[in-house]
């Protein structure tokens, strides 16, 4: 069985990587989102992709 993810085990600069990147992600996905829509691109569109997939990774405590 999989043990809980408890960010408070990881070393001190792997938490201040987690928590500057937890700020950043949401501006880049935002201005992503918007340059995706004004020019969409493949590139754009898996790059939005993966932004969201963060996203979704850091709501849901898994990174």
């Amino acid at each position: 069985m999989r043990r809980k993810y408890n960010p408070y085990l990881l070393p001190s600069w792997a938490r201040t990587i987690r928590e500057v990147g937890k700020q950043l992600i949401i501006p880049f996905t935002i201005f992503q989102g918007i340059r995706t829509l004004i020019i969409p691109t493949t590139f754009d569109v898996v790059l939005l992709l993966i932004f969201l997939l963060i996203v979704a990774l850091f709501q849901i405590d898994l990174i």
